[in-house]
């Protein structure tokens, strides 16, 4: 529940990740210290509530925590010297941390805590060394308030620490996709090299089927390359002399010679891995609720301790000044609640577990309460609104040949064909139930479309050049395609001995449930902003077809963090959904990151929240289980305060002069398991909350 003390203990760490080169090392460093943490505080929580519950339980049932006898001082002597080892080996974190608010002229939650159970321990030394100084009715110890509260703030924070999540797994995801080895031609002689010694202008060759190593010009060779893991588009793309190829995509068809250009840390993969490094470790911790209330709440009880103090010495019997320090001790006492450890990550813990019924997964307990902050939402296209993988969508029939005709010959033609257009057409006639027929002198022509022949007829299939170049007449349907394309569809030709007899478009089609879920958004108040490396006029259809306002088109992939980083200084508090590799610096960049399930693991690591169902309506029940969250943790809050702050009066001894009453331990211990057992209870009932699919 301390961040100041978790800043302080990683400061030396993160200098060692600027000074060393292996990333996976410092990764299992910073696991292990997490861990080493976890592990500390179950410790100091241990043993603080060890020595906590056994006297909470002796005052509540067995004794009255009062010192008479000279037994009794030796007796409690001896609970405050464990206490005192409780409070150094359990609790000194707090009064560091309070210490330093205090150099700063600030209090926070540490502030409220030393001040609590720091007074209580030395108001029961007093008690137990000098009782004469003490008025009779005041002569009890407070041991097990300093115990409890040191315990169960500790158990709080070990629970955040839990729902804090990894962020490191994100940059292992990356590393892992990275070739190992490279086939680079050094005197004439092809060798295999580890990747690290790949030189500039080295000639790097890649077969069918292998990653390509670092980035480079294509020198000789054709063939089809799936840069999906970088750009997140579906459809390979085709690649011969003088293309760019870029490290971590998968070379399909053919065989590639290419020049090596960018190697090393200048590849674009590794440009991704150090953006992600970048953006996860500039992002703010959020600021603690718990933190802001204690800063006015501790000025203000230190205000009362100090009035009612004045007011005892003024006013009261005799002894004045005992009966003065008595009463602002125990308003300091009392003042500290034991649940404000618990009140979040209480909530926390409940929500993500309720998320998680929603399909939708949280990997930290941070990105849960900023999610119900979010103003704009970015959403990338391809995968995240649409579905991801091409399919047939549309088929014009000319020339006396029906649908399926026109589909059937497409897909005979195409299934001996590597392109993805071609498999998205296979799929679709096997969908249909449509068996294709056989093929003589299949023929692909680079980057126009295929031939053959089928059934006695000689078939053409592919883009408009390839009918301009074997003369067919396609100008009375040129409208048509041109309409297709500005529907976000890629339009081909079919042709038969020389006439066209079918149109067929493929598109990426829009996913079924993205149109209402991000009117949800809408509905929320949130800015939904579309982001795309599609040209243009694609994005445009998408973007009016699904009712999105503002988009970004042709953003190349390491430029997709810099619209998060603009929407962030206009203001927004931004979440970004995405699902391919070059969404990644994006998504740890974003407020929170939301990854679609179905998408790339790094993109899954990358992200604060995985949305399992690849529906966008994952996106507005994690905001909408983010509000709910946050309202029980504010609830819990009050409930953590209420107990104390309305016991603080009595401490103060507001009732003395009407009932003879000073606050005893046993209002003390009450408020106490009150305050504890209400935030428990309300955390609970957060299980019953449902988002709302409308």
């Amino acid at each position: 529940m301390h961040e100041a003390k978790h800043h302080t203990e990683h400061c030396h760490h993160q200098a060692k990740v600027a000074a060393s080169d292996s990333t996976e090392d410092l990764l299992r460093e910073k696991e292990q210290a997490d861990q080493a943490y976890y592990k500390r505080l179950m410790r100091e929580m241990t043993i603080a509530l060890g020595l906590g519950v056994p006297l909470m339980l002796y005052g509540l049932f067995i004794g009255e925590m009062t010192v008479s006898s000279t037994g009794e001082r030796i007796g409690w002597l001896l609970v405050g010297v464990a206490t005192l080892a409780v409070m150094l080996f359990s609790g000194r974190h707090f009064y560091v941390g309070a210490w330093r608010s205090f150099v700063n002229h600030s209090a926070n939650m540490d502030t409220l805590i030393a001040l609590g159970t720091g007074t209580a321990w030395l108001y029961s030394m007093v008690v137990v060394f000098f009782p004469q100084v003490v008025p009779e009715m005041a002569r009890h110890v407070y041991f097990e308030a300093t115990a409890m509260i040191i315990g169960l703030i500790d158990l709080g924070l070990a629970l955040e620490i839990r729902a804090r999540g990894r962020t490191s797994e994100a940059i292992k995801r990356l590393i892992g996709l990275q070739a190992k080895t490279a086939r680079v031609l050094r005197d004439g002689q092809e060798v295999d090299i580890p990747i690290e010694q790949v030189l500039q202008d080295d000639q790097v060759r890649v077969r069918p089927g292998e990653k390509i190593p670092v980035d480079g010009i294509v020198l000789e060779g054709h063939s089809s390359v799936d840069e999906s893991m970088l750009t997140g588009e579906p459809m390979p793309v085709e690649k011969a002399k003088d293309d760019e190829v870029v490290g971590g995509t998968l070379n399909k068809s053919g065989t590639l010679l290419f020049r090596a250009t960018r190697v090393g840390k200048d590849t674009a993969l590794a440009r991704i891995i150090s953006m992600v490094k970048q953006a996860q470790n500039s992002k703010p911790p959020i600021g603690r609720l718990a933190d802001v209330i204690s800063g006015y709440f501790v000025p203000s009880i230190m205000i009362i301790a100090v009035i009612s103090a004045l007011a005892w010495l003024n006013f009261g019997p005799d002894p004045a000044i005992a009966f003065a320090i008595v009463s602002a001790t125990t308003v300091l006492i009392i003042a500290c609640p034991c649940a404000l450890g618990l009140a979040t990550p209480m909530s926390v813990m409940v929500g993500v577990g309720k998320a998680a019924e929603a399909g939708v997964l949280i990997r930290n307990g941070q990105a849960l309460q900023t999610a119900s902050q979010i103003t704009a939402m970015i959403l990338d296209k391809t995968g995240t609104i649409t579905e991801g993988t091409p399919k047939v969508t549309e088929i014009v029939a000319l020339a006396g040949v029906d649908e399926a005709e026109a589909l059937r010959l497409a897909a005979t033609l195409e299934q001996g064909s590597e392109h993805p257009l071609a498999q998205s057409i296979v799929e679709s006639a096997k969908e249909r139930g449509i068996a294709p027929a056989k093929v003589d002198q299949f023929n692909a022509i680079a980057g126009h479309g295929v031939e053959g022949g089928v059934e006695g007829r000689t078939l053409l299939f592919g883009n408009e050049k390839l009918m301009r170049d074997r003369k067919i007449e396609i100008d009375t349907h040129l409208e048509q395609a041109q309409t297709m394309a500005s529907q976000a569809k890629t339009p081909m030709y079919l042709a038969a001995d020389g006439q066209l007899i079918g149109l067929i478009a493929v598109a990426d089609p829009i996913k079924q449930d993205s149109i209402a879920a991000i009117k949800r958004l809408q509905k929320d108040g949130i800015r939904v902003v579309m982001l795309t490396g599609d040209n243009r006029d694609t994005a445009k259809a998408v973007a009016e077809q699904v009712g999105i306002k503002e988009f970004f088109a042709e953003v190349l992939p390491e430029d997709k963090s810099d619209k998060v980083s603009e929407l962030q200084k206009q203001g927004e508090i931004v979440g970004m959904t995405g699902d391919g590799i070059n969404d990644a610096p994006a998504l740890a960049l974003a407020d929170v990151g939301f990854a679609i399930g179905t998408g790339t693991d790094v993109a899954i690591e990358s992200a604060d929240v995985t949305l399992m169902r690849g529906s966008l309506h994952g996106l507005a029940d994690a905001i909408a289980v983010s509000r709910a969250t946050l309202r029980n943790i504010r609830q819990n809050l009050f409930g953590a305060f209420i107990y104390n702050a309305a016991g603080v009066p009595v401490a103060a001894g507001l009732l003395y002069p009407f009932a003879g009453v000073l606050l005893s331990p046993v209002i003390a211990g009450a408020a106490m398991a009150f305050s504890s057992l209400t935030v428990v209870t309300n955390a609970n009932r957060l299980r019953l909350f449902k988002p709302q699919e409308h």
